[in-house]
């Protein structure tokens, strides 16, 4: 998040505009200003300057929840490093294309990540080069069983219930999902979406990936579609649920300084409501169902240490959890909207640990 002072919150204004954007990130000024009782000159002046210094990118993530009986094809990772080596190891895990988020926690020595990896697999930075690194003085791994929150869904509390509603696109309609079936795309390949994709949709959501405020113009322009297909594609997409944007901001500059990762133990005939219980709180931006001693892991975001206290003593109770272990992230090291899905083997998951070992 470039030139902006990370320590600077974000106007009300500003941050109404991000709660707007994680509602729909393609959502037009015109409809922002509506709804939200601006100019559209002033929305469009202040998402330009939001974008220009970096504060906000709106991205497509394409990371969906797991098909029914299926896996995220992703891995938690929390490694403990020798002191001094933190920056070497983060390094070297941001340089993978595997590894799209990365934590480092106030201990200095404590670093979260995921992973993604073919479910049920000995992958090779869990099983070898993690463990050879001598840097790496533990490693410990757990599998996502169920998604219950994505970041993409988190959403900013600063508009009300009937702004959110009126800035949300129309919920995924049952017969135009029906359509994304391989029938209605032809011969494709399965999609980060859990159903077939062709050409057309490929290289939209490539071309989305790292602006997903693209136009219809600018799209036609880069895949070399015809515009009118690319907005016909878009709101297909868009109708079906499977053009999922997310909002890459700063806590901080919302006004959200504390974001703690919170490992779980809960009796198993309590996990679903606990799981889904994290994923309504509104400050709980992830949570996942895991293999290991600790099987819920949740991500939350809080304006001060009392409010996390708060809601370590309050909110959690009743929710048949019977340890918890909380960990303060100091920095996010990375966050790349990249899908959480199995990653075939190849260059890409080249030994960028290893590198690291002396």
């Amino acid at each position: 998040m470039a030139h902006a002072s990370t320590d600077s919150v974000l106007s009300l204004t500003d941050q109404r505009l991000v709660a707007a954007l994680q509602c729909d990130g393609r959502l037009t000024a015109e409809r922002a200003a509506h709804v939200l009782g601006l100019s559209p000159a002033t929305v469009r002046r202040r998402l330009h300057a939001l974008a220009a210094d970096g504060t906000v990118r709106v991205v497509v993530s394409p990371v969906a929840r797991p098909r029914a009986g299926g896996s995220a094809g992703a891995l938690f990772l929390r490694i403990r490093v020798l002191r001094g080596k933190l920056d070497t190891i983060v390094a070297a895990l941001a340089a993978r294309e595997d590894i799209p988020f990365i934590d480092v926690t106030t201990s200095g020595d404590e670093i979260f990540a995921v992973a993604r990896t073919e479910p049920g697999s000995r992958d090779p930075l869990v099983f070898r080069q993690l463990p050879s690194t001598q840097a790496v003085t533990s490693l410990e791994s757990a599998t996502i069983l169920h998604v219950f929150r994505l970041t993409s869904e988190w959403q900013h509390q600063v508009l009300t219930g009937p702004e959110r509603a009126a800035l949300s696109p129309s919920r995924p309609d049952p017969e135009a999902a029906a359509s994304g079936s391989p029938s209605s795309y032809g011969s494709g390949s399965p999609g980060p979406y859990g159903v077939d994709t062709d050409a057309l949709e490929t290289s939209l959501i490539d071309a989305l990936t790292g602006d997903a405020r693209l136009s219809a113009a600018a799209l036609a322009a880069r895949t070399g579609h015809p515009e009118s297909t690319v907005r016909r594609r878009l709101t297909q997409l868009t109708a079906q649920g499977r053009l999922i944007t997310q909002v890459l901001v700063d806590p901080r500059r919302l006004g959200l300084p504390i974001e703690a990762k919170l490992l779980l133990q809960v009796a198993p005939d309590h996990l679903a409501a606990a799981g889904q219980a994290l994923a309504d709180h509104p400050s709980v931006h992830g949570a996942f169902a895991t293999s290991g001693p600790s099987n819920l892991h949740a991500a939350a975001y809080f304006p001060d240490l009392t409010a996390l206290y708060g809601f370590l003593s309050r909110d959690l109770v009743g929710l048949g959890i019977t340890h918890v272990e909380t960990a303060i992230v100091s920095r996010a090291a990375k966050r790349t909207p990249a899908p959480v899905q199995p990653v075939p083997g190849g260059r890409a998951r080249a030994n960028a640990v290893s590198k690291s070992r002396n």
